[in-house]
């Protein structure tokens, strides 16, 4: 394959015109090296890159320099993003969280439209299988976007044009290029979970990484048609109030489509946070065998056939 011509063909195809410029998130990694060396080549004077800077090792603004240097070799424009993390757990998720957000708030200043990451297909097979093990849904279990809108921001494309390409093939762009990645150490570390089904695919030769991958892809459109069919069904079965504070359902769909409608139903009008989906779960299980049940401060009441959704009443002093 012409991992050059393929690079070009998936930025058309996800979207980018020609002469448009194109943001690319590039940490210093191998993966996110190789997406810069291919975006040169393809489009060099129409591109610029970005690299976010969260502060949670020495070392990173070393990186983020390296990184300004590969792009001024190489005369593209540059800029270094710090943010501070918020205090709270899941560091990754955090991280992550705030790494969108700034290069967000980076594509508006910059007037970039499309932003660009290093996804590619080992990522799918390793989020596939750490979701497997949590026991996550159909929805949890697809594919990532390829082409979605930038987390928290509907006017900026994140678009993943590496998705269907192997990490070893990534490295090789690199290696070609004469490029030395820096190496995360959190990518090895087997406090993260994603560390470990790292390892554990690099030892497993019987697993494949691309089948995994393609497997995630299908899963993704099996997804795409659940949502159609919850939406269809939620139109269909579903009334609202004039005030909108109250839903009744009649239940018709298959099981699965239930269970998309009944968490679409509490997230209306959840007033106490989103619910886990073993959470939705159960209250389907509860309102399938007849009986009430409150979830996210919404009040679920079984009545001749259909489900009965309107805000709990607030709780007593003794019961908080």
């Amino acid at each position: 394959m012409n991992l050059a011509v393929h690079f070009a063909q998936e930025c058309a195809r996800l979207g980018l015109g020609e002469g448009q410029t194109l943001g690319l998130a590039v940490s210093g990694g191998s993966d996110s090296l190789a997406l810069l060396v291919l975006a040169q080549q393809l489009m060099p004077t129409s591109i610029h890159v970005a690299t976010v800077d969260h502060g949670l090792r020495p070392e990173a603004a070393q990186e983020a320099a390296m990184v300004a240097e590969v792009c001024n070799d190489l005369g593209v424009p540059h800029d270094t993003l710090p943010i501070e993390l918020e205090e709270g757990g899941n560091v990754q998720a955090r991280a992550r969280a705030a790494r969108y957000k700034a290069l967000g708030n980076w594509a508006q200043r910059r007037e970039i439209r499309i932003v660009a990451t290093a996804h590619h297909a080992d990522d799918m097979a390793e989020t596939l299988l750490m979701r497997l093990n949590r026991g996550s849904g159909l929805r949890g279990l697809g594919a990532m976007r390829d082409r979605s809108p930038m987390p928290g921001r509907s006017d900026i494309v994140l678009i993943r044009p590496l998705l269907t390409l192997p990490r070893a093939e990534l490295a090789e762009v690199v290696e070609r290029a004469g490029l030395t990645a820096v190496d995360d150490p959190s990518n090895s570390d087997p406090a993260y979970d994603r560390a470990r089904i790292r390892m554990g695919l690099a030892s497993a030769e019987w697993l494949d990484p691309m089948r995994l991958a393609t497997s995630a892809l299908h899963l993704r459109d099996a997804a795409d048609i659940l949502e159609f069919a919850a939406r269809h069904e939620f139109a269909a079965q579903v009334t609202m109030s004039e005030d909108g504070t109250q839903f009744a359902y009649n239940p018709a769909g298959p099981r699965a489509v239930r269970f998309r409608v009944l968490e679409e139903l509490v997230a209306r009008l959840a007033t106490e946070g989103t619910p886990r989906g073993e959470q939705v779960a159960r209250l389907m299980d509860a309102l399938e065998s007849g009986q009430k049940a409150t979830l996210s401060g919404v009040m679920c009441t079984p009545r001749a056939g259909s489900w009965h959704f309107t805000a709990a009443p607030p709780r007593s002093e003794s019961e908080n």
